[in-house]
């Protein structure tokens, strides 16, 4: 039986969240948004988080100019949300038009409703392999607690749920 990173990967378990940017055009201020589940606590002082990205990414690209990014922590009845930021550029777009987006007050990206929410600007980042791990400190946050969270296990999206005492 040949195994591979993704086959071992896949037995460990992570939330799920959106991360968001933009890129200033000429004629305006384009977002953009995807779905992801690499996010990392790094140090509590400085706040810094990471990230990791396609290193080929477009959205990496946008993130690396603006210095700026979002991050939205989904919660379990998240799903639909998680998949419509995991399609292609447009599909990303005009979903993030269709649903309730507030401007980070930090960083002008913008922030899903989600039990926890951070605003980043570039510290650092790191090649590792075909992506690129982007470091960032938090500059602002927010948390909404009674949600529980959206999980990413053995290939696909689970509820998390709390046992009961």
């Amino acid at each position: 039986m040949k195994n591979d990173l993704r086959d071992v990967m896949r037995n460990f378990a992570t939330g799920v969240c959106v991360i968001s940017t933009y890129s200033d055009r000429s004629t305006a201020r384009r977002h953009d948004a995807i779905t992801a589940n690499s996010l990392t606590s790094v140090s509590l002082e400085p706040p810094l988080v990471s990230i990791s990205l396609r290193s080929d990414s477009g959205f990496l690209a946008d993130l690396m100019e603006s210095e700026v990014w979002g991050i939205s922590i989904l919660d379990s009845d998240s799903e639909d949300v998680a998949r419509s930021f995991s399609r292609p550029r447009e599909d990303r777009e005009e979903a993030l038009r269709e649903l309730p987006v507030e401007v980070g007050e930090q960083t002008g990206v913008l922030l899903l409703d989600a039990p926890g929410r951070m605003e980043c600007r570039f510290r650092d980042y790191v090649v590792a392999g075909d992506h690129i791990m982007v470091i960032g400190e938090v500059v602002g946050l927010g948390v909404r607690d009674g949600r529980s969270p959206l999980i990413f296990l053995q290939g696909g999206f689970h509820r998390f749920e709390e046992a009961q005492v």
